[in-house]
């Protein structure tokens, strides 16, 4: 059974079962949709508010599994925080905790025990903090003894995972001698870090960034009344929609051209898709121009979360593509590159990981499997990303469907909106 919540939480849908059924609308696609805020600014904003002591509610905050596990945590008086899945909330709370005299203890999910932290706790035992693992070395649940930081200035490796970065930075400012950050390697998600700099000095806080090292003296954070933006990842799906549908009139609200966020980028990488981005006072249209490559090379460096949507896209869009710079995909929710090879076979489509931080496609096919079902691997974007297939396949089967409530929990009612049936 499939019960929608009424009231005032009717935009999310709660399932009991463990796969939907999701077919494609009858009628052209018309539709004007209300994005989620931000996942990624609103799990900073929450961060950076608690440092800042602000007396300020935060607008428009994300409601999504994520950032409620991170809201709840800094409401919590307990010590113990089961953050679940939410990868940003393990790594911003254990930087955050460590700077709050007390001690604490942070687990998640098997997935997350899973999932390396080991060069953040690395860099905050550093740096003062006493960081201790309560399982397997490297890796979640952490204890952890809250004290005043010393600061001063430490190398890392840049080519992991921005979220590292960021959770160093925004304590940055309460350490006693700041923090100068020089990263080494090939720095990946750029836009993150530097979205995180911009939130910080919205709240008075000044950084010196030259090359790839970035300095944050000591200095005190300023309570600001802040509202969150819409969430260009949320809106990738939606430009997947129009590109897969044969025509389609799509609206989204909550979005500007000049966003922090470095997913806005979906633009310009949709463009040679057959989209055109159409800016509005509230949002933006996407508008279908029929303009689309004939194969298609990106660097995801900068936007990894894009990457599983543009490989659906172009598959269903018989476009051969070479994707890099996906390093980052194989310590996400899942090992996001060997699920899309997996689930892309299952539909008929044969993609090529034989490069380090690569995946491609050059147009070889399989038998596709007889009604499949798609998995998601407790990946919400898994989830979100295989949907619109629907619109090539006519139906498509997805597993474990409530697994969109980690960023967009009224996903399946925003397609429902749009006259997809969900079954």
């Amino acid at each position: 059974m499939t019960i929608f919540a009424t009231g005032p939480f009717h935009t999310k849908i709660f399932y009991f079962l463990l796969m939907i059924t999701v077919f494609a609308p009858n009628h052209t696609i018309k539709t004007n949709i209300h994005l989620p805020a931000s996942k990624s600014i609103s799990n900073r904003m929450l961060i950076i508010n608690a440092l800042s002591y602000s007396p300020y509610e935060i607008e428009n905050l994300a409601d999504c599994d994520d950032t409620n596990v991170m809201a709840a945590a800094l409401r919590s008086d307990n010590r113990i925080f089961d953050v679940k899945a939410a990868g940003t909330a393990m790594r911003f709370l254990t930087a955050f905790l460590s700077k709050i005299v007390g001690e604490w203890q942070i687990t998640g999910t098997e997935r997350m025990k899973q999932r390396p932290i080991k060069i953040l706790v690395d860099a905050l035992n550093s740096l003062g903090a006493k960081i201790e693992y309560a399982e397997k070395e490297g890796y979640p649940p952490l204890k952890i003894y809250g004290s005043s930081l010393q600061g001063g200035s430490i190398d890392l490796d840049g080519s992991v995972s921005s979220q590292y970065i960021s959770a160093l930075l925004m304590i940055a400012p309460t350490m006693e001698k700041g923090l100068k950050i020089n990263l080494t390697g090939s720095v990946i998600s750029k836009p993150y870090i530097l979205m995180t700099l911009k939130l910080m000095e919205k709240f008075g806080i000044k950084s010196i960034c030259t090359g790839n090292s970035i300095d944050v003296p000591a200095q005190s954070y300023r309570p600001e009344r802040v509202k969150v933006e819409s969430d260009w990842s949320a809106a990738s799906y939606w430009y997947e929609i129009a590109a897969l549908s044969e025509n389609a009139e799509i609206e989204l609200s909550g979005l500007h051209s000049g966003s922090c966020q470095g997913d806005a980028e979906v633009a310009r990488i949709f463009k040679n898709l057959g989209i055109k981005t159409i800016f509005l006072p509230e949002g933006v249209r996407l508008q279908k121009t029929g303009e689309i490559c004939s194969e298609a090379e990106y660097n995801f460096v900068e936007q990894p979360d894009l990457a599983q949507t543009a490989a659906i896209t172009c598959a269903f869009l018989n476009i051969p593509f070479k994707f890099t710079g996906l390093q980052s995909l194989r310590i996400k929710e899942t090992d996001r590159i060997a699920a899309l090879k997996t689930e892309l076979k299952r539909t008929g489509y044969l993609l090529n990981d034989s490069e380090p931080g690569t995946l491609s496609w050059n147009g070889e096919r399989c038998d596709p499997e007889n009604d499949p079902v798609i998995r998601t691997y407790e990946d919400h974007r898994m989830a979100m990303a295989f949907a619109p297939i629907a619109l090539k396949t006519k139906s498509i089967h997805i597993a474990d469907p409530g697994v969109v409530s980690k960023s967009y929990p009224g996903y399946w009612n925003d397609l429902k909106t749009a006259g997809f049936i969900i079954r």
